[in-house]
């Protein structure tokens, strides 16, 4: 008898049909880069994937945020008897102090003698008539008995839900553009989620914006990288770009201008290191440079998909996440960054593509992004 976790893939995966195995074969990798310096062993049977350590705790803390896992289970495997079976589901029950149970069993390994509904049926009987005052309860009750039957058995009742989602790393790769506000992280960590992988660029406008809100941007990608594994964080300097606009453009054009901006590096930076996508934090509305006409005009200058997952989310709801996920507390640390110093009065919120080009007619465009790219600081995570 001894503890081990198992590992339920997304329900995702199961149906990739003939590419399943690519899918189950990366996330265990994954899984295995994670726990790499801890000492674990695999078990398989028929089909279930599980995990034994002397460090089920620390294992668990780092699996719940591997992308394409959707729950862990902690169970204990026993002897397919129903004797055995029996013994560790009153265990079980006596443990979670429940009073309403029912008993739920998967049996893989047809050639034990009960079927589902008997083994079902038994157990329930055994526990009532060990335990003083339980009462069976289908719907919603306090805990649920798992059994399931394979080679050996295992019966559990805790469930812990992971991040679900898909492989880290099984659908290409994103440039996001990670600012030290709340939205950017939420951003990467959804792109992540769907099994993109992710690096990061922050523009820094020193001496305007500090060291330490540079420091911040690289704490939030740590925070990123619970969910990534290695992560790399691309500052370019952005001060130069923006004092060229604020001498030479318009005032109400300054925040768009700079998007367009933002746009074209990440995108050069993506070029370069054959990333596929940029992604950003933007969500439709929010504020002024995130009206569709202004998002429209930002896009114009990129080569390649940009992504935004936040789209369609309100303030509350990305901030639900940025809590879940752990970087709020970081995000809302007061050291500006690039975006919120040199803002308009009144930005334009409905540019018109055709006027904002002939408004980059008076700066040096290819210079001024080459010179940002060539001054870029390049940090590993």
């Amino acid at each position: 008898m001894r503890k081990l976790i198992l590992i339920k893939y997304a329900a995702e995966i199961f149906l990739k049909g003939l590419n399943r195995g690519k899918f189950e074969k990366k996330l265990k990798n994954n899984i295995k880069n994670v726990i790499s310096d801890l000492e674990w062993t695999s078990v398989s049977d028929q089909g279930r994937w599980f995990i034994y350590s002397e460090d089920l705790d620390e294992i668990i803390n780092r699996l719940v945020n591997v992308s394409g896992i959707a729950e862990l289970c902690i169970v204990t495997e026993v002897e397919a008897s129903m004797d055995e079976i029996e013994k560790q589901a009153v265990i079980e029950m006596k443990e979670s102090k429940a009073v309403t149970f029912k008993v739920q069993t998967n049996r893989a390994n047809k050639s034990f003698p009960k079927n589902s509904l008997e083994v079902n049926k038994e157990l329930g009987g055994r526990i009532l008539n060990d335990i003083e005052g339980l009462k069976v309860k289908v719907t919603n009750p306090e805990i649920i008995i798992n059994v399931e039957i394979r080679e050996k058995a295992y019966v559990y009742s805790k469930k812990i839900k992971a991040v679900g989602g898909l492989p880290y790393g099984m659908n290409g790769n994103t440039m996001l553009m990670l600012s030290g506000g709340i939205d950017s992280p939420v951003a990467g960590y959804l792109m992540a989620r769907r099994g993109v992988e992710v690096s990061c660029v922050y523009y820094h406008s020193h001496p305007y914006t500090s060291e330490r809100a540079k420091e911040k941007v690289k704490d939030l990608a740590k925070i990123l990288k619970k969910y990534t594994g290695e992560i790399k964080l691309y500052v370019v300097p952005f001060t130069e770009i923006q004092m060229q606009i604020i001498e030479k453009c318009r005032e109400d054009e300054l925040t768009i201008i700079m998007r367009r901006f933002m746009m074209r590096i990440a995108c050069t930076l993506a070029e370069k290191y054959n990333i596929q996508s940029v992604t950003t934090g933007e969500s439709v509305g929010q504020v002024a440079s995130q009206t569709m006409e202004s998002l429209v005009v930002s896009d114009d200058v990129s080569d390649r998909p940009v992504f935004r997952p936040l789209i369609a989310d309100d303030k509350v709801e990305i901030m639900d996440v940025a809590r879940k996920i752990g970087t709020y507390e970081t995000s809302i640390l007061p050291y500006e960054d690039c975006c919120t110093i040199f803002v308009p009065k009144h930005p334009k919120t409905k540019p018109i593509l055709k006027h904002i080009i002939e408004s980059e007619k008076v700066l040096d465009v290819n210079k001024l992004v080459e010179e940002a790219v060539n001054g870029m600081e390049i940090f590993e995570m």
